[in-house]
């Protein structure tokens, strides 16, 4: 099982590197097609105090935006054909001022989407960008973080598990990274605990499962105690030394977590690793 079509959402000049140095080796190990897509804002349109458009201004935004677009093309290209990775390159217009908005016709057709998480200096619509690739594109979204240098090859992988439909969804967008890793923890929770079980018994039934796909599994059962649980799967991914964090997005309302915070959005605020999300 491989991911054979992935889906790489470059925003802009910042992003693109850590964006491309997770999605090239996962490419070159599943031989996979890369597409990369970028848009570009349209000019806003800039009047002189009489209310005459100004054409000066609008052509030298035009080209300033071009020179962007063509500058991130030719990383994407310069990267794929270092790689000898199958790709090819998407430049689409753009009227809403972030590319993961665009990028949603595209992500319908791919079997994984790559995209940056959001870095603090950007506004809430690059947040907001994000949040509609994992509402709307019923894809799996692997999130690298902005500030960390992404691993080539994951070999270690945490799954967040709560027994509900995102997280079931989420480990098995996930069963091509961990069928290839080298050890995969299941961690759960406040497990609910029935009377004649213990907690690990919780995660049992899906580490049976992976275990049936060769995947080589262990269960980690915790007792939050107050802490959040955010804290703890942050914890649990230093001590493991985890690659990659597998869980479900927005398990709770999603209304809710806006307001009064939750594990989904702490994650993709100050997500330590490697992310995969799915809804």
């Amino acid at each position: 099982m491989s991911y054979k079509t992935i889906l790489a959402v470059l925003r802009g000049e910042t992003d693109s590197d850590q964006v491309l140095k997770a999605a090239l080796p996962l490419c070159v190990q599943h031989g996979s097609h890369l597409v990369g897509v970028h848009a570009e804002p349209a000019p806003v349109d800039y009047a002189m105090p009489l209310g005459i458009p100004d054409a000066n201004y609008f052509k030298t935004a035009q080209k300033q935006a071009q020179e962007r677009t063509d500058a991130i093309a030719k990383r994407f290209t310069d990267g794929s054909e270092a790689a000898g990775v199958s790709a090819e390159w998407r430049d689409l217009p753009l009227f809403d001022r972030n590319a993961s908005f665009a990028a949603l016709s595209s992500a319908f057709c791919a079997d994984l989407v790559i995209v940056q998480q959001a870095s603090p200096d950007t506004d809430d619509n690059a947040t907001a960008g994000l949040e509609t690739l994992l509402f709307d594109t019923g894809r799996p979204v692997l999130f690298v973080p902005y500030a960390i240098k992404p691993v080539e090859t994951v070999r270690k992988v945490l799954i967040a598990w709560n027994g509900r439909r995102e997280a079931a969804r989420a480990v098995f967008d996930a069963l091509p990274f961990i069928i290839n890793a080298e050890l995969t923890e299941i961690l759960v929770v406040d497990p609910e605990v029935a009377k004649d079980s213990d907690a690990p018994v919780a995660g049992a039934e899906i580490a049976a499962t992976l275990a049936r796909h060769g995947a080589n599994v262990m269960i980690e059962a915790q007792k939050s105690a107050n802490v959040p649980v955010s804290a703890i799967i942050e914890n649990r991914l230093s001590d493991s030394g985890s690659d990659l964090l597998v869980m479900g997005a927005y398990s709770h309302m999603r209304l809710r977590e806006i307001l009064f915070g939750g594990v989904t959005r702490t994650v993709l605020e100050s997500m330590p690793t490697l992310t995969l999300m799915s809804r």
